[in-house]
């Protein structure tokens, strides 16, 4: 074991699960008052019960002896047994543990998608089935020694593992529930409720994607300095492109728009993060701008309630970032990891068929775990509900008193 490369790690670790609170302030600040502790707790409560299903098997069926290519044995290293040695450079537990911080991320990211329109106990049922039917799989199929990797596909750090799967089982949940406009039968206030809490969100996503990323390399390296780098470079050339574009659009360049362009061009860069040179950063940075926005405009075109446009940013940016794997992976980046490949026509076909099979398969895993759902149970909130607020009718709780102070020790006055 190298005690540089395991503390550096453990760091990472630590970054990336901090990003899920991040999440949770991000996404809070962008819905109305009245659900913000809703969706919070959706964010929260995925690292309690991801990382119970992580520890008892999960982590097995990603990463355990892999049973033709398709799925790890869940006896591998059930209850994280046989993890415990200190064979190579980090111990594998490490390894387990920061592994299971890209599990818990991934389904948080989709509350953003149907902000205000999921019940509690159905969400938490969705989010044990998604993990099971689409995150486990790809993540054995792509960094799990699965078919895809065994087929040259390359993710260094999510695109598709995490943001194409999350992105599109998003969108699928955005179809398959009614939209706020048709259960509150009035028009939705859509507009954040507080912006601070956005860039709050932002900044610890963004401070935590370092870890993300230059985590991914598994080592204290120069694979990991450069993935980090690049994620500075594209999050700020996206950062301010879009500040631009939103200017040139909309009249007013606004501090919303900053942290989502931010947010757009961290989600494109991390399949590519290790892989690219610094100057295809910045371009991956630049051209993710109208790529994730034009998605936006597309969802607003076709009245599609994806509330904090989850789909845009998150799957887009995740498939289109895959993609750029194939346009602008340079051989001397990717041999600092150990694995030389560069770009050209044949990784590009890979790339864009198995990130295309990824956004079908999470669509129609999503959608129909939704709609069986609803065979059973509640899903969506009923009008009274709605009126009352999600935070008081499934929580008890509200953010705000009626003069808009904090309220203490979660009491309420209904």
């Amino acid at each position: 074991m190298d005690s540089g490369h395991t503390a550096f790690i453990i760091v990472c670790m630590a970054l990336v699960n901090l990003m899920t609170p991040g999440l949770a302030f991000f996404y809070g600040g962008l819905v109305r008052s009245s659900n913000v502790l809703t969706i919070m707790m959706q964010n929260y409560v995925s690292m309690g019960l991801v990382t119970l299903i992580w520890m008892i098997w999960g982590y097995s069926l990603c990463f355990g002896t892999s049973k033709n290519g398709v799925i790890g044995s869940a006896r591998s290293h059930y209850m994280l047994e046989d993890t415990l040695s200190d064979g190579g450079d980090i111990p594998e537990l490490l390894f387990a543990g920061f592994q299971g911080m890209f599990a818990v991320i991934a389904p948080s990211l989709m509350t953003g998608a149907f902000a205000d329109r999921v019940r509690f106990v159905p969400y938490i049922i969705f989010i044990v089935v998604w993990v099971h039917l689409v995150y486990f799989p790809f993540c054995h199929w792509v960094w799990g020694g699965g078919w895809m990797a065994r087929n040259g596909v390359k993710d260094f750090a999510g695109g598709i593992v995490v943001h194409t799967t999350a992105g599109f089982s998003a969108l699928a949940t955005v179809f398959a529930l009614p939209n706020r406009r048709k259960l509150e039968g009035e028009d939705v206030d859509t507009n954040p409720h507080n912006i601070p809490f956005v860039a709050l969100g932002t900044g610890l996503l963004w401070f935590g994607w370092f870890g993300f990323n230059g985590g991914s390399a598994l080592l204290a390296n120069g694979s990991a300095v450069l993935a980090a780098m690049n994620s500075e470079i594209a999050a700020s050339t996206a950062l301010f492109f879009w500040l631009l574009l939103e200017w040139k659009m909309e009249g007013k360049p606004t501090l919303v728009g900053a942290c989502v362009g931010a947010i757009a061009g961290l989600a494109t860069i991390t399949p590519a993060a290790a892989y690219v040179k610094p100057w295809a950063a910045l371009v991956i940075g630049i051209l993710c701008v109208p790529w994730c926005y034009a998605c936006i405009e597309l969802t607003k075109k076709y009245n599609l309630d994806d509330a904090l446009d989850v789909w845009a940013v998150h799957g887009m940016g995740g498939l289109f970032g895959t993609l750029c794997i194939g346009i602008f992976a340079n051989k001397s980046m990717t041999s600092m990891g150990g694995s030389a490949f560069e770009a050209g026509g044949e990784l590009f076909g890979k790339q864009l068929l198995a990130v295309v099979g990824c956004a079908a398969y999470s669509f129609v895993v999503g959608y129909v775990t939704i709609k069986v759902l609803e065979k059973f149970m509640r899903v969506v909130p009923g009008e009274d509900e709605m009126k009352m607020g999600l935070d008081v009718s499934m929580h008890g709780a509200k953010a705000y008193t009626e003069d808009g102070s904090v309220s203490k020790k979660g009491s309420i006055n209904v």
